[in-house]
């Protein structure tokens, strides 16, 4: 019934950019037919940090046969990139008669899919949860529904938590089977694509932004070049806000007086603002920067976003003070200033005092893969 009312709506949604081909796959199954077969490995991610953390699970298993289902359009994109059967994991009424029985099921993280356990449970899959979490603010209202997802969580063979926290709060839930063994995103190796002169002036590069984070960020920005001659570019999280980061940056270079350049157009970084419009080349410029203000911990609503990858690159690191969904990877990354998105400016005043970001602790994926493998 919620399915058909919910119909104008989808058929609306998908029109637009970010939805035009997950919203048909996933809720009308165009373009999004059955695995070709059974007896694989089955991956289940939400979006496009979860697809990049399959990477060294994937080369682990060798030749096993691969199949991943993603829910949002970028995780697909960077799931394609395996040699791995790809799909869109359909609503929920379909799974029924859509989802095959595989070996194993690994779920990633917090995606908790009632009907997807209890069918594949049933078919005679084994189900893995790892990487598993649950924030602290998820928690409250989880506890209020603990008959149903201790009901859902008894499907599930093992759970590997991200930390002793997320353990507790699935053992509030009535799971059983659990062990911590940290974030698999620790495993993941951080490389370069591409090779990027550096501009000569420092350079600061707003990495993962979201709407309203870009303002604050050249707000500061503005404010910072009254002390240094630095450059900026901009990397909004999302493809389909290019256009609009762009006329806001627009917007305060006119105001300012300061030259802005579109990365699709000119790769030498010579402007003073620069937006870069591509998907992927986001390591690529962390390995050319000195400063990084990592957006999603700005707004109250999105967790952050993973601070391994600037960290790696010897960055120094600004973000915000909502980075929940990232709790666990900034335990290991040290000399990070979490900041208001007012303070920004202050925390670049700050960097040059502070030494760049550095990664500490390693994971082991060992006793994951023979789970995995176990027959």
């Amino acid at each position: 019934m919620l399915y058909f009312a919910a119909l104008p709506l989808l058929v609306y949604l998908s029109f637009k950019q970010k939805y035009r081909e997950s919203i048909p796959a996933r809720f009308f199954l165009f373009n999004n037919p059955k695995f070709k077969n059974g007896n694989g490995v089955w991956f289940h991610v939400c979006s496009l940090g979860e697809a990049r953390a399959l990477k060294p699970i994937l080369e682990l298993l060798g030749d096993k046969d691969i199949k991943i289902t993603t829910i949002t359009h970028t995780g697909q994109a960077e799931a394609r990139r395996y040699n791995a059967e790809v799909r869109y994991l359909p609503y929920e009424m379909f799974l029924p008669f859509w989802a095959r029985e595989q070996d194993v099921l690994v779920v990633l993280e917090a995606e908790f899919w009632f009907m997807l356990f209890s069918v594949l449970r049933a078919k005679g899959t084994r189900i893995i949860l790892l990487n598993a979490r649950i924030s602290e603010k998820s928690a409250k209202k989880y506890l209020q529904f603990a008959w149903f997802y201790k009901k859902m969580l008894s499907h599930v063979e093992i759970i590997y938590a991200q930390s002793e926290a997320d353990k507790n709060r699935f053992l509030a839930l009535g799971a059983k089977n659990i062990e911590v063994i940290g974030n698999i995103k620790l495993a993941g190796k951080i490389g370069k694509t591409k090779e990027y002169k550096k501009p000569e002036a420092e350079f600061i590069v707003a990495g993962s932004t979201h709407e309203s984070e870009e303002e604050s960020v050249l707000k500061s920005f503005v404010e910072y070049r009254k002390q240094s001659n630095a450059k900026l570019a901009v990397v909004p999280r999302h493809p389909e806000r290019f256009e609009s980061v762009y006329e806001l940056m627009k917007k305060y270079a006119d105001k300012n007086s300061l030259t802005l350049s579109r990365f699709s157009h000119d790769k030498e970084f010579k402007a003073d603002m620069i937006l870069v419009d591509a998907m992927g080349e986001l390591n690529n410029i962390y390995a050319i920067s000195d400063i990084v203000i990592l957006g999603g911990a700005f707004r109250e609503d999105v967790g952050g976003h993973n601070p391994l990858e600037p960290a790696h690159f010897g960055c120094k690191i600004i973000t915000g003070k909502h980075f929940f969904h990232q709790k666990e990877l900034f335990k290991y990354v040290h000399h990070v200033q979490y900041v208001e998105r007012d303070e920004i400016h202050k925390a670049l005043m700050k960097c040059k005092e502070l030494p760049p970001s550095m990664v500490e602790e390693k994971i082991d994926l060992k006793p994951v893969i023979e789970r995995i493998m176990k027959n």
